[in-house]
């Protein structure tokens, strides 16, 4: 069964970088890729709800999932499994288990009812009826070696210091969360899902300007304080040699540890270290872990495979993403590991092979 794994479509994104809903070309090739394909997962934050109101974002994704839907071959079957960039929808699910008195235990692939809200019906109609569309979270497992999950519990434990990271060690600490750490879905979900519905919640009613992901916050930030191409100013001079200091005292805080290195090489490692405690702790036990979420797609031909393997010696592959943000793309667009187009393929052996659909275009 030839497989396709996609994450970080973010469509419907205020600024226009989902590239799917912006350029025919781009859409045109993910079409081809997908006609080619028994089975289509899209792995988290397909649809960004998290900068305009529900109704809103539904309107913009639509007719790139139709379009995708209607690519696949007519016994294909997709799988979506949620981000924290699209974490609502999964809550009317669980609210009504709540409501019904059962208890909501997540295991590494819990299958979720599309009946439960309008906004997960309304993307199974689009992507081609409930027939053919199943979702699960927080992952799902697409061969006995092989598991694939968005990755955003490595929010948890990242040492970079953006905005989830630090709402997660202060939910951590409101929440309760066990002494040694989160050991299960339900643990992470506890500390990250009341960070999500708030800042969902503050979208609906077009809250403080969120306007931006908080991809783009931490591009902005790390635009400023790790540029290095020429003068710079006196105020990012203020704020570099500030940051070091700030970062420190939030450790002290017991929000870290955080680490004040925005480099490429330290946000690449931190994040792929960030995915391998997760995996360890959930007791992932596959030989290759395919994930997105960081939207630095790896591993490629000048990355070191030794980072890209865990502790307990899975091979991590991340999908990449489908938006486009200068501030990551660096001197030369054409070979960043953040440029858009990635996709992940995989059939019923081999390994899983990482392609940009959009080099070629």
């Amino acid at each position: 069964m030839r497989t396709l794994v996609v994450s970080d479509l973010h469509l419907g994104s205020r600024q226009d970088a989902d590239v799917l809903r912006r350029h025919d070309a781009a859409l045109g090739a993910l079409r081809d890729a997908i006609a080619d394909c028994q089975r289509l997962v899209l792995l988290g934050d397909v649809i960004e709800l998290r900068q305009r109101p529900l109704p809103d974002a539904l309107t913009a994704a639509l007719p790139v999932l139709s379009a995708l839907g209607h690519a696949l071959p007519g016994e294909a079957e997709v799988i979506v499994v949620p981000g924290n960039h699209d974490h609502h929808l999964l809550t009317a699910w669980r609210d009504r288990l709540l409501g019904a008195g059962t208890p909501v235990r997540l295991g590494l692939e819990t299958a979720v009812d599309w009946v439960a809200g309008e906004a997960l019906s309304t993307v199974a109609r689009a992507l081609g009826g409930d027939d053919r569309v199943r979702a699960a979270y927080p992952g799902v497992w697409l061969r006995d070696d092989v598991y694939a999950i968005h990755g955003h519990y490595g929010d948890r434990h990242t040492t970079v210091p953006m905005l989830e990271r630090l709402g997660a060690g202060a939910m951590a600490r409101i929440a309760g969360e066990p002494s040694d750490g989160p050991h299960s879905p339900d643990d992470y979900e506890t500390v990250l899902a009341p960070i999500y519905a708030w800042i969902h919640e503050l979208a609906q009613h077009d809250g403080p300007r969120l306007r931006r992901s908080s991809q783009g916050t931490s591009a902005r930030a790390w635009q400023t304080l790790a540029g290095s191409s020429g003068r710079r100013s006196l105020r990012r001079r203020a704020l570099t040699a500030l940051f070091p200091a700030l970062v420190l005292g939030l450790s002290r805080t017991g929000l870290g540890p955080l680490h004040a290195d925005l480099s490429g090489p330290e946000l690449r490692r931190a994040a792929l270290l960030a995915a391998g405690e997760s995996l360890q702790r959930l007791n992932v036990s596959a030989p290759f872990v395919i994930f997105g979420h960081t939207h630095r797609a790896g591993p490629l031909d000048r990355d070191d495979r030794s980072e890209w393997r865990t502790d307990g010696g899975a091979s991590l592959i991340n999908s990449g993403c489908w938006v486009y943000e200068r501030a990551f793309l660096g001197d030369e667009p054409s070979r960043s590991p953040y440029r858009p187009g990635f996709v992940v393929r995989l059939d019923d052996d081999g390994p899983p092979a990482l392609v940009n659909l959009l080099d070629t275009a």
